[in-house]
């Protein structure tokens, strides 16, 4: 097939949705409004609010955005499909999806890397904090955050395009690169030994991010203020990139290595976990530990109240 015609994908149907589509459909539209809003509202708190313009409220506001972006990448898709009972989608569409929702995935792995670098100077080096991250170098971080996630899925969605398919069934919920690759009549080496690359590189990144908070762990023994400035700013750091350290590893695993043997309801759920449990904790962790953005949330909910 010549790569420069549109063609069509069709993704698997979730379990059950024949007789339980409307159900599904009223479920994950509420899901998506309240991953939008909570993440919406951390977010212009944090622009509002001039005390949280600092780095690390920078970072997580961040954080927020680009789970707005991966949040939109699954969900305005996947209602579409469940509210029309219709699981296909057009190539080009296919590709934007996987780029979008991919691209947020990476860009979240840096940004939990910037948020790890920020608290590791913050508590280690106090005195020269506000020197190493200022608003010039703040922004440098964040422009590291996405340029090489969109760098490095376009390299991807347009390795994966030259390809030949002999299959046009994409056994996930959405699109992902290394399914539409899988798909392909060709030699699939080069794609095989970027995404390894990709992967080592991102893999190296929570390297460092684990290496950082045992530093900070070590360093926060000296002193009751450097272990309770640790609890208060560290942990919700921590959970965070627990979370989405799982996330990103069922779906690594399933994508690559999923079994057909594996029961449909823990397949549906791989899929699911990246796009419902990181996008909503986030915001919630950190509105909640963080004491300054907790504070401003209130706020702004009481004022909302009064009018």
């Amino acid at each position: 097939m010549d790569n420069m015609t549109y063609f069509t994908y069709t993704l698997l149907e979730p379990t059950g949705s024949k007789s339980f589509r409307h159900i599904y459909f009223t479920c994950f539209l509420f899901l998506y409004i309240l991953i939008l809003f909570v993440n919406i509202w951390v977010s212009v708190v944090i622009i509002l609010e001039r005390a949280l313009h600092q780095p690390m409220y920078i970072f997580l506001c961040n954080l927020c955005i680009n789970d707005i972006l991966g949040a939109t990448g699954f969900y305005p898709k996947f209602l579409h499909d469940l509210i029309l009972d219709s699981y296909v989608i057009p190539s080009y569409m296919c590709a934007l999806q996987a780029f979008v929702i991919y691209s947020s995935v990476t860009c979240d792995c840096s940004t939990l890397t910037v948020m790890a670098y920020d608290r590791n100077v913050a508590i280690c080096k106090p005195l020269i904090y506000h020197t190493k991250l200022n608003k010039f170098s703040c922004g440098i971080l964040i422009s590291l955050c996405w340029i090489p996630s969109f760098i490095f899925m376009t390299i991807a969605v347009v390795l994966s395009n030259r390809l030949k398919l002999c299959n046009y069934h994409i056994d996930k919920l959405y699109c992902d690169n290394w399914s539409m690759v899988k798909l392909s009549c060709e030699s699939t080496a080069a794609n095989n030994i970027y995404g390894l690359i990709v992967i080592s590189f991102y893999l190296g990144m929570s390297i460092f991010i684990i290496v950082s908070y045992i530093r900070l762990i070590i360093a926060c023994k000296a002193s009751l203020e450097s272990r309770r400035n640790f609890w208060q700013t560290c942990v919700p750091h921590i959970i965070t990139m627990i979370n989405f350290a799982v996330a990103a590893f069922f779906d690594t695993m399933h994508t690559r290595y999923g079994s057909s043997n594996i029961s449909p309801i823990l397949r549906d759920f791989l899929a699911l976990e990246m796009f419902i449990v990181p996008p909503l904790f986030n915001p919630v962790v950190y509105g909640f530990k963080l004491k300054e953005v907790r504070k401003r949330l209130l706020k702004s909910c009481v004022n909302i109240m009064k009018q």
